[in-house]
């Protein structure tokens, strides 16, 4: 069976979210080949410094676009990224282009916690 990819992206009030989450999740999430945005993989090594995590560019510089291109590649399984739906964010058109490439390649995508959970859970099965 091949390896899952898993990428994690976190807007700035949400990245310790994600770290918390990729901790409470850790032995759940550890199988996956982790790819995430400069800033948010940062803090996930942080907090899980035994995971792997490939970190890209920042989400603002590309970071975000590199996700994409990698759907678009078939490279990724899943998509977290813990939206801030309460702040204005100067690179939206980035943000909503990966979204709306999750949605076209029917990639799996967690935009909260509650959401990722239920997706770890899937992957248990």
């Amino acid at each position: 069976m091949k390896q899952l990819t898993l990428a994690l992206v976190a807007h700035d009030a949400k990245k310790d979210d994600m770290a918390d989450f990729v901790a409470m999740y850790e032995d759940d999430i550890r199988p996956f080949a982790l790819f995430a945005t400069g800033t948010t993989g940062g803090r996930v090594m942080e907090r899980c410094p035994s995971l792997s995590v490939t970190r890209l560019k920042s989400g603002p510089l590309g970071g975000d676009q590199q996700i994409g291109a990698m759907i678009a590649e078939g490279k990724i399984d899943a998509l977290f990224f813990f939206v801030d739906p309460l702040s204005p964010h100067p690179h939206d058109v980035d943000v909503k282009a990966l979204m709306r490439l999750a949605l076209v390649y029917n990639i799996p995508m967690a935009l909260n916690p509650a959401t990722a959970e239920r997706l770890i859970e899937s992957f248990r099965d």
